[in-house]
């Protein structure tokens, strides 16, 4: 059965937050009804080509739904959230689901929307001025 405790979300926190400093992104970690590890991405110099200003991104499609950068972070940042203990024994033939817990990213949410900033150090630093084409 899903179940992350704070002090899951504590442990996992840590590689959750070097992802979000090594990608110059600012979001918040939650844990919702004690089995869903929460990431709210809120602001940061990727462009995720949404249509809205806000997005529930598909963990299971990362690799088929972003590209470039957007898809690197999204990637690492799956990896941070499900951590050393993860496991996911799940059987839909079944209808049995047994994992250590579910992983929602969300990229700005319906009331605060996704704010792509300006400020580009640490991303240009990495990837060069190609990566920003389409923010200047």
């Amino acid at each position: 059965m899903a179940y992350v405790s704070q002090t899951d979300k504590k442990e996992l926190s840590i590689g959750i937050k070097k992802v979000l400093k090594k990608y110059n992104m600012k979001g918040t970690i939650a844990v919702r009804h004690h089995s869903t590890l929460v990431v709210n991405i809120q602001s940061g110099p990727i462009d995720f080509n949404m249509r809205d200003d806000h997005d529930q991104v598909n963990v299971y499609w990362i690799h088929e739904h972003y590209e470039g950068v957007a898809k690197e972070f999204l990637t690492e940042l799956l990896v941070e959230m499900k951590g050393t203990k993860y496991y996911n024994n799940d059987n839909a033939m079944v209808d049995y689901f047994d994992r250590s817990h579910y992983t929602d990213i969300n990229v700005g949410r319906y009331n605060k929307p996704y704010v792509q900033t300006a400020d580009t150090t640490k991303v240009y630093e990495t990837y060069g001025a190609t990566f920003f084409k389409d923010v200047a």
